[in-house]
Order: C-alpha cells, then structure tokens, then sequence
C-alpha cells in the first residue's frame, strides 16, 4: 500500500538505479518488494531498501513526516522485478468456434474442455464449438464457455510453451467472469469448482431482475469522472450506476431501464462522443444484482478456495490480494460492484508491468489495455498460430 500522500513508484526498468539498488530478501514466503523512500519536498535525496531494510531505517528515522513510502509490488526474482501480467476476458468476447482448434491440435486443450463438460454434466463444448449462438449468449452458458477457453489456452501454454505463472508473471486479473478464469490459472479455485461456479452465478445474474426491466448502455469517449454526475441525473428515476470503467474512455453504465435510457440522452446532450444502449439480457455490476450476490456467497462457501500462486488484482479492489477469504469478499461484491478494470491495468503498471498477454477469446482487453497503459505491449493468444507466435518469441 502507499502511504497518505505518496506517489506510485515509477516502474522498475532492467538497469535502473531502482534495480540496482539492493537485492530481495529471502523470507519465508519468497522474494519481497523493494520499497523506495523519497524524502519530503524541500529536502533532496532518494534511497531504495528491500522491505526489511527499509523497515530498519524508518525505525532509525522515528518520524514518518520526513517520508513518502512507495513499494512495488511486482515479485522479485534472481533476474529482477517480473514485468509481465495474465489477463483473462470476460462476457461479450465469446463466439461459436472458439477453441475448437485448439482442442483439435492439442491434447492439453481437449481435455479442460473434458473436464468441463464432466463439471456441468453435459456437452457445453458442443454448444461452444457449434453453437447456436442464441445459446451460446445465454449468460449461463457464456461464463463457463470463456473459462473453458481461457484455461485451455493456458494449459497448452504450460505444456507447450513452458509458462509457469508462478515464475513468469507478476499479477493475474480479469474482467468480471474472467477474475474466475485467473483464479483458477493461478490454482486459487479448480476448474470444477470454476465451472460451477459460473453456471451458478450466470443462472443467479439472468434471474435476479426480470427480462426487461434492466438495462446497460456504453458511452464512449467520456472519462470516468465525467460519468458520474451522468449517472447521479439519471438515477432521479431509478437505480443508475457505472458498473464498468473500462478505460480508454469507455465506461459501461448498468440499472433500471428507464434509467440508463436516461442516462444516455443525457450524454448525448452533453456532448459525448458515443452513448448506446447494448444488447445484454441483464443489469450486471449494480445494486439490482443484489439477490444473485447472495447466491454466490453461498455457493462459494461451499468450495475451497486456495491462495494463488500469483496475487490477483481484484476488480472491485483495482490491487492485488492473495488471501482465500479477501479473494470470496472480492467474488461476492464483485456481483454488484464497478469492475474497476481501468485503475487494475494502471496499478499493474505503475508496479512495473510491460506485458500484457490476454488468455482466452478475442482481443477486447488487448485494445483497452493499449489505450490505458502508455508503451504497455499487450496481445492476445487464443488460437494455435497466437500459441505458435508465443513460443517464437521466448525462444
């Protein structure tokens, strides 16, 4: 965490004096972050401590005043700082097909798709590969069917490519449904219980609000604090909040109807470039959600859910956590919080963040991540030429 009035650590660069400056300590759990001590302004000078040392001197110094604290949180190996983050889609990316090639050239691939068929009790890959589409869409089916393509893509990576998470990436994280696909990448949650509980939250999410009676709607090209008072207007007849700050200007608002519908003639007449109601069959991320909220902290309190191999940074949090009952708190508000995906990809990159590789279907975060984080490489891999062009560029 920074303290009150500090600055986020500029990322770490290979070769920077930051990288420079001292080597991790070796706790039990690992590597830990370096933490930089700036002093206040008017005075001059800049030290940077691994955390025990930093520690020591804050003792030595007595008075908190004469600091800012800033820690980068990127785990620290041999090699320095890791600057790569996996992320993972969320609902909107799905399409009939998707990861049928995969499974079809690699058996890795085949059987998560296996196993998620046996978790649901039925052919949800037949529904993936052939769709139709109106099925497909069905939000009950559209959660696990991305998590079944993220997480085969990931085991191909693993076997394939040689990726260990633990080893190669600093943060996981992803986007509403995708915060499930990441914690199961990280081994937080099995794919079983993943699997069920996408198909618990899809049912609990469509059944919350009557069809019709909510609504979402995008503006584009609109900052997120120029949002909110769009919002506060609209909401005079009825729930209208954001329920996705996307970034890059994007920001998705959610409630009832009539509301967002407001919310949108507002925004056109108040200039912004894009306002459209979108075609989703629910309210998503708002206080509407509230009964399929209750549903999920049930059903997650019946599954084990383990401290990720890489720190998840959490949607409603927009940083990283690592414990299993803050990560339960973060999936259950999560139902009817903001997913704060703009700020995620920021805090990412500020603690030292480069790469972005989204894991899964289509390229959505890869085009948000491009126009949120200035010079971040982002790209996605969900295919076997993405596979194919991965393992090119680690060789």
């Amino acid at each position: 965490m920074l303290a009150a009035g500090a600055k986020p650590l500029e990322p770490f660069r290979k070769g920077s004096n930051a990288l420079k400056a001292g080597t991790p300590d070796a706790g039990p759990e690992g590597p830990t972050a370096l933490c930089v001590l700036r002093p206040r302004p008017g005075t001059s000078g800049r030290r940077t401590y691994t955390r025990t040392a930093a520690k020591r001197k804050l003792d030595s110094l007595g008075d908190l005043d004469r600091v800012e604290i800033a820690v980068s949180f990127a785990p620290l190996t041999g090699r320095g700082p890791m600057t790569v983050a996996f992320v993972f889609p969320g609902q909107g990316s799905q399409s009939v097909g998707m990861g049928k090639a995969l499974a079809e050239t690699f058996a890795p691939a085949g059987q998560v798709f296996e196993e998620i068929d046996a978790a649901l009790d039925e052919r949800l890959s037949d529904t993936i590969w052939n769709g139709p589409p109106e099925t497909l869409v069905l939000t009950e089916n559209a959660q696990p069917a991305l998590m079944a393509v993220s997480l085969a893509v990931m085991r191909v990576l693993e076997a394939e490519a040689s990726v260990d998470l633990a080893r190669d990436a600093a943060f996981v994280a992803g986007h509403s449904l995708g915060e499930y696909s990441a914690l199961a990448a990280a081994g937080s949650l099995s794919i079983t219980d993943a699997a069920r509980l996408l198909r618990v939250r899809g049912r609990a999410m469509q059944k919350a609000v009557p069809v019709g009676a909510g609504a979402m709607a995008a503006l584009v090209g609109v900052d997120f604090p120029d949002v909110k008072p769009i919002a506060a207007e609209a909401a005079s007849v009825g729930v209208c909040a954001a329920a996705n700050d996307n970034g890059g200007g994007q920001v998705v608002l959610s409630g009832e109807k009539q509301a967002v519908e407001r919310a949108v003639e507002i925004a056109k007449d108040r200039g912004v470039k894009r306002a459209m109601m979108l075609p989703v069959s629910a309210p998503f991320h708002c206080s509407l959600m509230s009964p399929a909220a209750d549903a999920m902290a049930e059903a997650l309190a019946k599954v084990t859910v383990k401290p990720p191999r890489v720190p998840l940074v959490a949607n409603v949090l927009a940083r990283p956590i690592t414990e299993p009952a803050e990560i339960v708190s973060g999936l259950i508000e999560q139902v009817t919080g903001m997913v704060r995906w703009r700020e995620s990809v920021l805090y990412m990159a500020q603690a030292g963040v480069t790469t972005f590789y989204e894991i899964g279907a289509g390229r959505v975060l890869t085009g948000l991540i491009k126009r949120i984080a200035d010079g971040a490489e982002a790209s996605a891999i969900g295919t076997p030429d993405d596979i194919a062009r991965f393992k090119t560029a680690r060789s």
